[in-house]
């Protein structure tokens, strides 16, 4: 058990390098115009074919529902769905709920985990002020 404890804080804790987080600032950008236009209120999927536009309008790369393979020990276990893979290298996670519930950071860790790509935004729309919903997940490897 100790050595666990210590593996877990010997973990290296790196940041995403600089051209990842200015695609995360560009993501987090096109979000706070979509929620500046539409507001709070509407469901995941009309903040999710509004922020398409938005990217295209921005040039931001992306994949819209990224399907990923789930492996447990070398098998195929499942599938599992990004809402955006934005150039290849930043998961995108929509919400519109009421809070954000340790389930859905859960949820974006393990996409992480799977994919072993280094960061993830969690966006929750259904917000006042989109910067309260904005969640930045970083994979520690």
């Amino acid at each position: 058990m100790e050595t666990n404890r210590q593996d877990a804080k010997n973990a290296k804790k790196e940041e995403p390098s600089q051209e990842i987080d200015r695609l995360a600032y560009a993501v987090i950008g096109a979000a706070i115009e979509v929620h500046r236009v539409l507001g709070p209120g509407f469901l995941e999927e009309v903040y999710k074919e509004a922020l398409i536009i938005e990217f295209f309008r921005c040039g931001i790369p992306h994949v819209v529902e990224k399907s990923v393979t789930v492996n447990y020990k070398g098998h195929e276990v499942g599938k599992g769905r990004l809402d955006f893979l934005v150039a290849n290298c930043l998961v995108v996670e929509l919400k519109a709920v009421q809070n954000l519930a340790p389930i859905h950071e859960a949820q974006v860790i393990s996409y992480l985990r799977m994919t072993n790509y280094p960061l993830a935004l969690l966006i929750n729309f259904n917000v006042p002020l989109l910067k309260e919903g904005i969640k930045r997940i970083i994979l520690y490897s």
